[in-house]
């Protein structure tokens, strides 16, 4: 009999990489022992592709089942928080893909990025953030946040040598960036729940806010939280200019930013600068850079120069995997060793096992997420309002 029993919600992209990431925890043995997803068949196939022994029909199903200790969301944004309730009052520990939440509204053919003012979506996401934690706390279920760069193996190093080092973080830098999400819920704010500063944003937000909760936890017991935000945004790719230039971006957005910019405050009085976007080529470009009063930290984590690959033609490696998002295999390529490993999931799933499984909380956990959420949609009031914005 397993150590750990995980029912898997959902049959897509990130599904199939958490169930690879949980397989590789050692030390204990967890098994994905079930599936259930919005399409059966596509529960089906998945279950099949990835020998998965139970299909369940609907998710009031699998959480019925007593045999499972822990439920790994990997559905869309809109329905995050609902169901990690529904999981919470079964019981079940959960785990919770980034973005934590949104503000969707997948009922309405509205284009709500237009729309709704910044702050009603701030209110609205913060009680139903208020709503969670209070059902979270009352069933005393671990809740585990796959925020994969808090396990990057550059950035649990830059951790690690803040927490060794006695000078303060200054200042740090962090983007996530690429082309252009392929997903086509990405193009609706209502289904998305936001644009690039909430899809790729969550990323170097999460990773930035983690380093200071660290650097407070090492200093003195108290994570150093965040105080408040200066922000931009852009629709570049709606712009006139835009469209009639050539283009090898793919995203298609039709009321969400494609770029977005947070200036953070912290308690302490450091700060960190976040970049995100769909307007770059050539792969995802992922980074943090840590400026302390006693060094200074650079992780490239997407793309790394582990394993450098020349192709004269786009099948020169035949079918073999290079890297996200690359717009073309000839030429120079920065191909993965094992990319899952060095963005961090297989720490993740290992983390989360060991915490679930000692009765601990993981290193990234509610107060991550929901700190997360609190400053990307602070971000957004500033933005629109052009001023400085309190982190709630």
């Amino acid at each position: 009999m397993a150590d750990l029993n995980v029912g898997m919600v959902g049959a897509g992209f990130a599904a199939q990489f958490h169930t690879e990431s949980l397989r590789q925890v050692h030390g204990l043995d967890v098994e994905v022992t079930g599936v259930t997803s919005r399409r059966p068949e596509s529960a089906a196939a998945f279950a099949e592709r990835m020998r998965i022994p139970r299909v369940y029909g609907t998710f009031e199903e699998m959480l019925a089942d007593e045999s499972l200790d822990i439920i790994d969301l990997c559905i869309p944004t809109h329905l995050h928080l609902l169901m990690t309730q529904q999981a919470a009052g079964a019981g079940k520990h959960v785990i919770v893909e980034k973005p934590l939440t949104g503000y969707c509204d997948p009922d309405t053919d509205e284009l709500i990025g237009d729309t709704v003012p910044r702050q009603d979506m701030l209110d609205a996401v913060m009680a139903d953030l208020i709503e969670t934690e209070a059902v979270l706390r009352a069933s005393g279920v671990i809740f585990m946040y796959a925020e994969n760069w808090v396990y990057a193996p550059a950035l649990a190093k830059a951790r690690r040598l803040i927490e060794h080092s006695n000078g303060m973080v200054c200042r740090m830098r962090a983007e996530e960036s690429h082309s252009g999400s392929h997903a086509s819920y990405a193009k609706y704010w209502r289904l998305a729940g936001g644009g690039s500063l909430l899809r790729t944003g969550s990323h170097p937000v999460g990773g930035v806010l983690h380093l200071k909760q660290a650097e407070g936890l090492a200093r003195n017991g108290q994570p150093i939280r965040p105080l408040s935000v200066m922000a931009e945004v852009a629709r570049v790719t709606q712009s006139e200019r835009y469209r009639r230039a050539p283009s090898d971006l793919t995203g298609d957005l039709a009321d969400c930013e494609d770029f977005g910019s947070i200036i953070i405050t912290f308690e302490d009085g450091s700060v960190a600068e976040i970049c995100s976007s769909d307007l770059v080529l050539g792969g995802v470009y992922n980074y943090v850079e840590v400026f302390l009063s006693t060094g200074r930290i650079r992780c490239d984590m997407n793309p790394n120069n582990m394993v450098q690959a020349y192709g004269p033609t786009d099948d020169s490696f035949g079918d073999e995997y290079l890297a996200e998002k690359i717009s073309t295999r000839q030429g120079w390529n920065f191909a993965s060793a094992d990319e899952h490993w060095v963005s961090g999931y297989h720490a993740e799933a290992q983390d989360f096992a060991e915490a679930v499984y000692q009765g601990r909380q993981p290193l990234s956990s509610w107060q991550l997420a929901r700190d997360v959420t609190a400053v990307i949609f602070a971000a957004y009031v500033s933005a629109e309002q052009g001023r400085r914005v309190k982190v709630p």
